[in-house]
């Protein structure tokens, strides 16, 4: 496979070459939420809003305002293709056929819309919301943060001549094939794609996930984005994401049903896809608290995402609440998620995937060679470790700008729910940083919810 990315970079025309060119460039977990939404909550109001975590970067003032518009009206003229319907309908996910019902893939064909959008700056800053059914809102998440990525992308690229085109990408690819290098052929290694919402562009996605597919074969478990998925024939990976649980803890009325509001949210969610992709994601209001609360049934849940809790404290913690309940830590799954890049997937590879030996720690394995060591390793896993691989996978041009600067560093962009039917959604994270929603709700759900085990440590992505 052979692309010249630096001249197609400078080859395009930016007035006519849509970012999203298909509904199903998003993320997987999206297209199963919209299900859930869809047979759960089809009435349901919400709202979505923006917000850029990377504060320095005034994004208002790199990414044209117009640009911006066009993309998104762009992707709201677009339907789903017969062709991917089908593809869906007939699909195996997760090794199960059908998981997306023939009702629902007639509403995608006949009724499903984008809500509109509000667009404006203030203060250097991009302020973007989406109003409307919850059905309709959903999806803009991802199709926002992926146009608004490679908008910002492109007006750094305009700055580079041919030549400063050709060292860039090659300085990326160099990186890539480096980190690559450093995961081909370590035993039961589990990594996959997650960077759509974080992504230099969709060409350079496509290059990466391809790359890694070629050069980590049964390694790379696949991609979260559903149309790589499909045009390269590869697993799609995702369940489900903090929204959900985010509505119904602001659909609830007192506190009592407040707290119990992420359990609902799994009971509908198992019984909507008959007991399969049941994968926990746990710190939407703290970690520590769900598992401490849970319902015995809940152990018998397939595995655990973590998001926003160091890793290796998450994962001690799932295995040691599993051990507890009666289950065997060994047939569950642990997927970390947050701001990974190769150093940590070895780390965390090795942790969790067996014995550390005379001393070894997970910083010592750094490449392949490390796992055939006798003297560090031996193959005994605790958990069937996965990684998400996002930001750093599909948008790390960290010192690869050939004039020097920052220009092309990823941001921390999020769209995240923030009204459901009127009332304020909140997300607590096992992170102070991450908190989001108004103050005096964002205290009332601490009030509610506790915030044991919750940290404070720098966003990185």
């Amino acid at each position: 496979m052979i692309v010249n990315i630096a001249r197609r970079a400078h080859d395009h025309n930016w007035e006519l070459d849509p970012i999203t060119r298909s509904l199903l460039d998003t993320d997987f977990y999206k297209l199963l939420m919209l299900q859930f939404i869809w047979k759960q909550f089809p009435r349901t109001k919400t709202s979505f809003t923006l917000v850029n975590r990377t504060t320095h970067v005034r994004l208002g003032e790199i990414v044209s305002l117009e640009q911006l518009r066009e993309q998104l009206e762009e992707t709201r003229r677009l339907r789903f293709h017969k062709s991917e319907l089908i593809w869906l309908a007939g699909n195996t996910f997760y090794g199960r056929r059908g998981i997306f019902e023939p009702a629902f893939l007639e509403w995608l064909e006949r009724d499903f819309r984008l809500s509109d959008f509000d667009l404006s700056v203030e203060n250097g800053q991009l302020i973007l919301r989406f109003h409307g059914l919850w059905t309709e809102t959903t999806l803009w998440e991802i199709y926002a943060l992926s146009a608004i990525d490679e908008l910002k992308t492109r007006a750094s690229l305009k700055r580079l001549s041919e030549f400063e085109l050709d060292i860039l990408y090659a300085r990326a690819k160099t990186k890539l094939w480096e980190k690559m290098e450093r995961l081909r052929g370590v035993p039961r290694l589990s990594v996959s794609d997650f960077g759509t919402r974080r992504r230099h562009s969709f060409l350079w996605q496509e290059y990466v996930v391809k790359a890694m597919s070629d050069v980590l074969g049964a390694n790379f478990a696949g991609s979260s984005n559903t149309y790589l998925a499909y045009k390269h024939d590869l697993e799609a990976i995702g369940t489900n994401a903090h929204e959900l649980p985010m509505a119904l803890a602001a659909l609830a009325n007192g506190e009592e049903e407040l707290r119990t509001a992420q359990y609902r949210l799994l009971e509908l969610w198992q019984q909507s896809y008959q007991g399969e992709l049941l994968i926990l994601l746990p710190d939407t209001f703290g970690t520590t608290q769900f598992l401490e609360g849970a319902p015995d049934w809940v152990a018998d849940w397939t595995g655990q995402r973590v998001d926003s809790k160091d890793p290796y404290v998450a994962g001690d913690e799932y295995i040691q609440w599993l051990e507890r309940r009666g289950r065997d830590p060994r047939r569950k799954r642990l997927i970390a998620s947050d701001a990974l890049d190769v150093g940590q997937i070895l780390g965390l590879h090795a942790y969790f995937g067996g014995r550390l030996l005379n001393g070894a720690t997970p910083g010592d394995f750094e490449r392949a060679s490390d796992f055939a060591d006798e003297r560090k390793w031996v193959a005994d896993r605790r958990i069937r470790l996965s990684a998400g691989w996002g930001t750093f996978l599909t948008n790390d041009f960290r010192n690869c700008n050939p004039q020097g600067g920052d220009e092309f560093d990823p941001v921390s962009l999020v769209c995240k729910l923030t009204e459901v039917e009127g009332r304020p959604a909140v997300k607590l994270s096992d992170n102070y940083l991450k908190a989001m929603g108004p103050a005096d709700e964002v205290e009332r759900y601490r009030r509610v919810f506790g915030t044991a085990g919750v940290a404070e440590t720098p966003v990185v992505t």
